[in-house]
């Protein structure tokens, strides 16, 4: 856990939740586990002020909470990966727009907001935001709700059980026999709750959150099919989905290795799911490029061959690529073939890096001490003893790349640019405030004036009540923010990927 992160994670609860909650995740960034004694003791805030922030994260599965070894209390840890998944609630939104509509979106944007909930207050709550309300909406949304469920995107909350401590204290039971089973939901019931009767919800005792999880699996096989498609071309990257389809059947997701896959079964599963004649006729070929790549491992010859696909080595190499941009980026096209030198050789004398990079000897001099000063390199020291009466020993400087530790330091710039950006945010949102109220003020009256028919000479004369100087100010301000957000889910793709990394290292 590191300052920049704590930072991060810090404003984004500041932004979402308030100053009253980031004072408690502050309070438990510095810890491992806290009893809520101790966090009401170091933070200076009322006991009620902490219960409610506790709880308020734990609604948001930003807290985790277990019994103390005495098994007389509880103690409160934060989750802080969950915290920095909030910037990624819009991906998880449009990805579910892409794949099941927009009434899905709603219901999935409408769990994010509330955290953790019953179906029947997600589906009856989604109502007011979806378009072309009639008698079959509240059918539609429950079975949408169904949809995602089956899918695995929503997920049934860990349910509370009394403890072996004592019955006033309670633990979560995480093993669900199945999590993904919807409830029974009357229409009948739903509709008399949409109307604002006072009804007993019958699925009030069943709770769900959103399966994180399942989102990751899919970012994950995109960054892979989209790899594939830039080093081959389209149709490799549909093979490579229908590749990472029968992975799924047949491997735990997370596996380093996949389990074996059959070039029979493969072409079978391309045969009956795609029409890409192309596709199937190059897709030996196909598989042989993936293979010479490491993308693809060959386990057996048997019926036609069998493949593993090496998701480990894969981001390994999504990795290198993403720190040889960074450097082209930031340092130039000669530093990056200086990097890629002493990591392809492993060990490199500074004389041999200026030969093998073809880079004059100051500039491969300047780059490489560059690199070593901003730790993209490393140096290790051997010394060599001296011979007969010479006496002093000679000493080697050899240079070379530890993967790992750039990952690290590349996280934690990452953390650093996120909190950079979300601050720069805040501040032009507060100081045009005014501004931005009143051009959505106008938007607004505007909106209703073409609803009602009004001429368009006297909507321009509205419109004029925005000076120029105002909209000049109004326009950069909107292109600022847009570009800020923009490199917010840039620098979140990064973040998972390098955290993809680490995962399959470990």
């Amino acid at each position: 856990m590191s300052i920049q992160l704590g930072k991060l994670c810090s404003r984004i609860i500041e932004q979402h939740f308030g100053e009253v909650v980031r004072t408690v995740v502050d309070d438990l960034f510095a810890s491992i586990a806290k009893p809520l004694s101790q966090i009401i003791r170091s933070t200076g805030l009322t006991k009620s002020e902490v219960c409610k922030s506790l709880a308020i994260l734990i609604k948001f599965n930003m807290v985790g909470f277990s019994l103390n070894k005495a098994r007389t209390g509880y103690e409160y840890r934060l989750l802080y990966d969950r915290i920095v998944m909030v910037l990624r609630y819009p991906r998880y939104v449009h990805l579910i727009q892409t794949k099941f509509g927009h009434e899905s979106a709603v219901l999935m944007e409408e769990l994010l907001r509330s955290g953790t909930q019953c179906a029947s207050y997600i589906i009856v709550k989604s109502m007011s935001n979806v378009d072309g309300k009639d008698n079959n909406t509240l059918a539609l949304l429950r079975d949408k709700f169904a949809d995602l469920a089956q899918e695995n995107y929503i997920t049934r909350a860990p349910e509370p059980k009394p403890s072996d401590g004592g019955a006033d204290l309670m633990e979560l039971c995480h093993d669900i026999p199945n999590p993904f089973l919807m409830p029974e939901l009357d229409l009948r019931v739903l509709k008399e709750l949409h109307e604002g009767k006072a009804v007993k919800v019958p699925d009030e005792d069943v709770h769900w959150v959103v399966n994180v999880e399942q989102f990751h699996i899919d970012f994950r096989n995109t960054i892979m099919v989209t790899a594939i498609e830039r080093l081959i071309d389209s149709n490799a990257g549909e093979c490579m989905k229908y590749l990472l389809q029968l992975m799924r059947e047949r491997t735990n997701p997370w596996e380093a290795v996949s389990n074996p896959i059959a070039l029979v079964d493969l072409r079978q599963r391309c045969e009956r799911k795609s029409q890409n004649v192309e596709m199937l006729r190059y897709l030996d070929q196909y598989i042989s490029v993936m293979e010479s790549n490491d993308y693809l491992s060959k386990f057996d010859t048997k019926g036609g061959g069998q493949f593993t696909v090496n998701v480990k080595r894969i981001f390994e190499q999504l990795t290198w690529a993403c720190i040889e941009n960074i450097i082209v980026e930031k340092y130039g096209s000669k530093a990056a073939r200086i990097f890629r030198v002493v990591r392809m050789k492993k060990y490199v004398e500074q004389e041999d890096i200026q030969k093998e990079a073809m880079v004059p000897a100051k500039d491969a001099k300047l780059l490489t001490y560059k690199l070593l000063e901003e730790n993209f390199l490393q140096i290790q020291t051997f010394r060599k003893p001296g011979g007969g009466n010479s006496g002093a020993p000679k000493s080697f400087f050899l240079f070379y790349v530890n993967q790992p530790q750039i990952v690290s330091m590349l996280l934690e710039l990452s953390y650093k640019a996120l909190y950079n950006s979300i601050t720069r945010l805040t501040h032009d949102k507060t100081v045009n405030k005014r501004l931005i109220e009143k051009s959505q003020r106008l938007e607004s009256i505007v909106e209703t004036m073409k609803e009602r028919g009004e001429s368009e000479a006297y909507i321009n004369e509205i419109l004029e009540t925005l000076t120029p100087p105002e909209q000049e100010i109004l326009a950069k301000v909107k292109l600022r923010v847009k570009s800020l957000y923009s490199a917010e889910i840039g620098i979140d793709e990064t973040i998972f990927m390098l955290k993809l990394y680490q995962e399959y290292q470990k």
